[in-house]
């Protein structure tokens, strides 16, 4: 795949600026930087601090023509020109794959970038099976793109970046949503082809031990402001690792520890007996058949527990998780309330009425935008409570406490679509909490919970969960998150071939 005369871009930003439209301050402002052709750098930041911002900058999303509309100050160069005038040597994954996915079919999605780059048409679908086999994708070029899951997905973004053999590499928490064994196999594919090319490289992700290794340097920013470290990652790390520490920055050996009342347990709120599940149909002639995702899963989630789901990408967590929280119906088999839930409603948990299922079952999509309905995050998180009768200065206090745990604060009159995507999951999360400490449902289905978080805020969420299992909710989620595991999992669903087995250890090896 590589090119050996292929040569990295540079970069130059100098006074650098960038404030979204609607925004009354700069996500960024000041940046002053310079990465050489070849560099392979880290960004870090807290959570909200523009790192996201500065990548879609770099890609040409932004400026005077770009697709992300806002303000810019300075200049921000590539190669000596704009960025949105020289978009051909970029290769971008951002935070969400479900916003790159411009085709019906894997290798057409894959093939896409190539076409509009103008490759030799004899060179295109030999390049385009060879990038999907390195990243591990499992299925041929004519899967549906809208059949598969959220790691799946960002496969597929993967291979389609890779496959253009960009002169600038910019990845935005690229495994974010990949279990452990894909995650490895997508690092050691970058080790690889950053060794046999001199591509430019900027990489966002926050769990830094994991990453470290691929890179030469780290920046870190300030939201709003400019750079605030730059350097080799050992002396960034030697020199500001305890104040970055307490900015959030997930720095090597600095793992948080959130403080978690014991989990208290309690009786089977919901129960899956015997639940299949099946692919979507799909329409067309070249369509895939429909096959069985899940078969004869039989799962109890109690109170007072927390229980987490785990397995490869594409296996049925989060079509689990649907069913389990009543937004989709098996194709065989039931999902039933038990105890409390039963006393509300006995009849399988898909056919309750949408008011009755949301004050008992509070959700967190893996798409954070799927469950926003109001035009600002204050409107978001005061819409539940006031739904299920709270009063109006008792939601008021509540929405008030939610923003300043989870940092929301300052973005209290902002439209939840503008969020970076960390801010969309706290914002998500909050929202499924948002009906208050007595008014909280009975069970929370999650779905990546902490996705893009920093430290701080990633504390903040695990110890709101805990409280709540400390006082009888369940709480079920789906994820890779291999220290959120550790840390509130007192039962450990996994999640293969067909299959959901159960297990109260939870062993690193097989999350």
């Amino acid at each position: 795949m590589a090119e050996p005369n292929a040569r990295g871009a540079r970069i130059e930003l100098s006074g650098w600026g960038w404030k979204h439209s609607g925004r009354d301050t700069h996500a960024l402002r000041g940046v002053d930087l310079t990465v050489e052709p070849g560099e392979r750098v880290l960004l870090l930041g807290a959570s909200g601090a523009g790192k996201s911002t500065l990548l879609h900058s770099l890609a040409g999303l932004t400026g005077e023509d770009g697709a992300i509309s806002g303000d810019q100050e300075g200049s921000l160069l590539v190669d000596g020109r704009p960025a949105d005038r020289g978009r051909g040597g970029v290769g971008l994954v951002s935070q969400d794959p479900e916003t790159q996915l411009v085709m019906a079919r894997a290798g057409d999605d894959v093939a896409f970038g190539l076409e509009n780059l103008g490759v030799d048409p004899g060179l295109i679908w030999p390049r385009v099976e060879r990038s999907l086999a390195e990243v591990g994708f499992p299925y041929g070029l004519r899967h549906s793109t809208g059949a598969l899951s959220g790691g799946e997905k960002q496969r597929l973004v993967i291979a389609g970046a890779l496959a253009m053999r960009p002169r600038l590499l910019l990845l935005d928490e690229p495994t974010a949503n990949l279990d452990p064994a894909g995650a490895e196999l997508v690092r050691a594919l970058l080790s690889r082809l950053l060794g046999e090319t001199e591509a430019t490289l900027v990489l966002v992700e926050h769990r830094v031990a994991d990453v470290v290794d691929l890179v030469d340097r780290v920046v870190v920013v300030e939201p709003g402001g400019g750079v605030i470290a730059d350097g080799a990652p050992a002396a960034v790390f030697a020199e500001h690792g305890r104040s970055l520490a307490d900015q959030g920055v997930w720095i090597p050996g600095n793992e948080p520890v959130p403080d978690l009342p014991p989990a208290p347990g309690g009786t089977p709120l919901v129960e899956a007996v015997g639940v299949a599940a099946r692919t979507p149909f799909q329409v067309g002639v070249r369509a895939a058949p429909r096959r069985t995702v899940l078969d004869d899963v039989n799962v109890t989630l109690a109170a007072g527990t927390a229980t987490s789901l785990t397995g490869p990408n594409g296996a049925g967590k989060s079509t689990l998780l649907t069913m389990l929280a009543g937004l989709a119906g098996p194709h065989r088999g039931q999902v039933v309330p038990r105890g409390p839930l039963a006393e509300a409603d006995r009849r399988p948990l898909v056919r309750w009425p949408a008011r009755r299922l949301a004050r008992h079952v509070g959700t967190v999509f893996q798409h954070a935008e799927d469950q926003f309905v109001t035009a600002t995050v204050r409107d978001e998180l005061r819409f539940a409570p006031l739904r299920a009768g709270m009063g109006g200065a008792e939601t008021d206090a509540w929405v008030g406490e939610l923003m300043e745990r989870l940092r929301l604060t300052r973005l209290a009159d902002v439209h939840p679509y503008t969020l970076s995507g960390g801010e969309k999951r706290r914002l998500s999360v909050a929202t499924a909490l948002s009906s208050g400490p007595s008014h909280a449902p009975d069970l929370l289905v999650l779905d990546e919970p902490t996705f893009g978080q920093d430290t701080r805020t990633w504390t903040e969420l695990v110890e709101l969960l805990g409280a709540l299992r400390a006082e009888g909710r369940g709480v079920v989620m789906a994820t890779h998150d291999q220290l959120l595991l550790r840390c509130l999992t007192d039962v450990r669903v996994r999640v293969a071939d067909g299959r959901a087995v159960a297990s109260d250890a939870v062993r690193e090896a097989d999350l």
